[in-house]
């Protein structure tokens, strides 16, 4: 039981998340695909944003945390289950791992696949260019870059400050899919950062610089 009681009082970070109840499997299938496409996490179901401990029905948190896992995400993502009764209450902590086979994406209502990422306390729909470096990783490629002139005008484009995917490519004049293709290489070579603006809601790209 204490250890129930130091997770809470963690309160919410990137690697965990309050649920004062399960309501809605795809609702719940967005906090999955971020912590498995992030650096996995726990769900506390029966724990109020506050910290105070509500509790649940059991069975069914349980059956709608599946449907959240394997039904509403694509591919399935890995869940485990941990039960806990305290003060007369039932928690459920529902852990997800760091998936292998990112990204994981949950189906909006639509039964469109939408990829997140978690950032803080928030799942965040990933960019296309974590779509691209997580693309690049389940196929292999992306470990070579050559130095062409379009990398060299891309570069000079992010000397000036840092900026949202569409003014990169506005400014650079280079397709789109480019863009996103060598800034999710420049990344993963450490020459490129990206960091969540949360007043624009926009993922910020810009260089890195050197330590």
């Amino acid at each position: 039981m204490s250890d129930l009681h130091q997770l809470i009082s963690e309160g919410e970070h990137q690697q965990q998340d309050f649920k004062y109840r399960v309501t809605d499997a795809r609702k719940l299938a967005k906090s999955v695909s971020a912590f498995a496409n992030t650096d996995g996490g726990r769900l506390l179901i029966g724990v109020r944003d506050d910290g105070h401990i509500s509790g649940v029905r059991s069975d069914e948190e349980i059956y709608m945390m599946h449907q959240a896992a394997f039904r509403y995400c694509r591919p399935a993502s890995s869940i485990q289950f941990d039960t806990y009764h305290i003060d007369g209450r039932t928690i459920v902590v529902a852990t997800i791992p760091p998936s292998d086979h990112r990204p994981i994406c949950a189906l909006d209502e639509d039964d469109r696949p939408r990829a997140y990422i978690r950032i803080a306390d928030e799942n965040i729909v990933a960019s296309p260019v974590h779509l691209a470096m997580w693309r690049n990783a389940q196929t292999g490629s992306g470990s070579l870059m050559t130095y062409t002139d379009t990398v060299r005008h891309l570069l000079d484009t992010l000397t000036s400050k840092a900026m949202p995917l569409n003014q990169i490519v506005r400014l650079s004049r280079i397709p789109r899919p480019k863009v996103i293709s060598l800034l999710a290489r420049l990344i993963c070579f450490g020459t490129v950062g990206c960091h969540y603006h949360h007043p624009t809601q926009q993922f910020i790209f810009g260089l890195k610089e050197e330590e």
